[in-house]
Parts: structure tokens; C-alpha cells; sequence
């Protein structure tokens, strides 16, 4: 083939790298914000007999849920300003677009998390008089937290990983510096390498914590 590997340029880069990891991480933590709280209360939504709760909250987690990410985040930054006459920060847009589509993966796991659990509970807190939020706060909530955070956590680590998408709207995230690195130096093979070396790093210990608290789980459960 005649192509040697030298992975020097890319050394002499890693500064460049680390801060597109910085917006990738910023990028990831917002968006996970964004996604829990949000999440919880679209699988409440999804769950409520009003069909003025339920609906909406069905459209917008099969919208986000049946539709590409890489399309969410370009029609966020490109439609949102002109049809809405908002003109706000890329970063911003990519967190909302990234924040929505992680809250409507999370939304289904919550709701099997809920309907998980046990009718006595329900039950308990009728008879000591417990009112909706009270119940949810002190008894739905900390159930579905426990019996959804192997979902929740497989979810924060895919959404760090489709955070590459904003690369291409500009953000100056970890894919879109690595890019313009593999340009500069015309090193795209080892750029890339490095790259994708530092997804895997990050990635792969969260995914090992997952399936530790999977495996507790079933023991627990079994």
C-alpha cells in the first residue's frame, strides 16, 4: 500500500483533541440533564388517563424515537431559526436536539420501570393517604430510578457517542476537531484511530459499570 503510519502529528495535537473532549463532555452532561428529568416526565405523561397528556407525549417519543439522529440535530440547527425566528448558540441547539431524543429513549424505559412496580406500594400509599406528587416523589420515583439506571446509563453512553453527529454543524466537539486535525495534517487514518481510541476509553468502562449493576440486579431479583 506505501502508507506509514505516524502517529506524530497527532501527538503534537492532542491539545486540540482534549478540548473537542471537553464540548463532547459538556455536550453529553447537558443533554443526559436534559434527558433524565424530561424522560421521567414524559413516561408520567405517557402513563395519564388525560388524553391531552397522553397524546402528546406518544408523538413526541415516537417522533424522536422513529426518526434519525443525524436528521434531529441538522433540522434543529437549520429549520428551528427560520421557522421560529430564533437565533440562538449551535451549542444550545445541540444539546436540546441530543436532551430530546436521549428523554424519549429514557421515557420507555421509566414507564417499564413504573409499571414495575408492585401494586401493594400503590396500595400502601392509599391507605396511609399519600397524595399523586407525594407518591410519586417518595415512592414511583426512587423505584423507577433503581429498576431503570442500567437503561439510563446504556442510554448517557450512546448519546456521548451520537454526540460525534454535531461535528457536523460546526460544534467543535471531539469528531469535528478530529476532523479538521486529519485535514490539516493529512493523517486521517491515525486522527481517526485516536479518535475513536478516546470514544472507546470513555465508552467502555461506563458499559462494564452497566453490566456489573445488570448482573447485582438479576441476583437480587432472582
Amino acid at each position: 500500500m506505501g502508507y506509514e503510519l505516524q502517529f506524530f502529528y497527532v501527538w503534537q495535537n492532542l491539545d486540540k483533541l482534549g478540548q473537542g473532549l471537553l464540548v463532547s463532555l459538556e455536550l453529553t452532561g447537558l443533554a443526559n440533564l436534559i434527558g433524565l428529568t424530561a424522560g421521567f416526565a414524559i413516561a408520567l405523561m405517557l402513563r395519564a388517563r388525560m388524553p391531552v397528556l397522553r397524546v402528546p407525549a406518544t408523538a413526541l417519543v415516537e417522533l424522536f424515537r422513529c426518526t434519525p439522529v443525524l436528521i434531529q440535530v441538522v433540522w434543529f440547527f437549520y429549520c428551528v431559526p427560520i421557522l421560529f425566528n430564533l437565533f440562538v448558540d449551535p451549542m444550545v441547539m445541540g444539546v436540546l436536539a441530543l436532551g430530546l431524543n436521549l428523554a424519549a429513549f429514557n421515557a420507555e424505559g421509566y414507564r417499564a420501570a413504573i409499571q414495575s412496580v408492585p401494586r401493594e406500594q400503590y396500595d400502601a400509599c392509599a391507605a396511609l393517604g399519600l397524595g399523586g406528587w407525594t407518591r410519586v416523589r417518595h415512592v414511583v420515583l426512587p423505584h423507577a430510578l433503581r429498576a431503570a439506571l442500567p437503561v439510563l446509563m446504556t442510554n448517557g453512553i450512546t448519546i456521548f457517542q451520537q454526540s460525534a453527529l454535531v461535528a457536523l454543524v460546526a460544534i467543535p466537539d471531539l469528531m469535528y476537531e478530529g476532523k479538521m486535525l486529519a485535514t490539516e495534517t493529512y493523517r486521517p487514518i491515525e486522527t481517526y484511530t485516536v479518535v475513536a481510541a478516546i470514544y472507546f476509553a470513555i465508552s467502555a468502562p461506563i458499559s462494564l459499570i452497566v453490566q456489573r449493576i445488570e448482573a447485582r440486579f438479576d441476583r437480587v431479583q432472582a
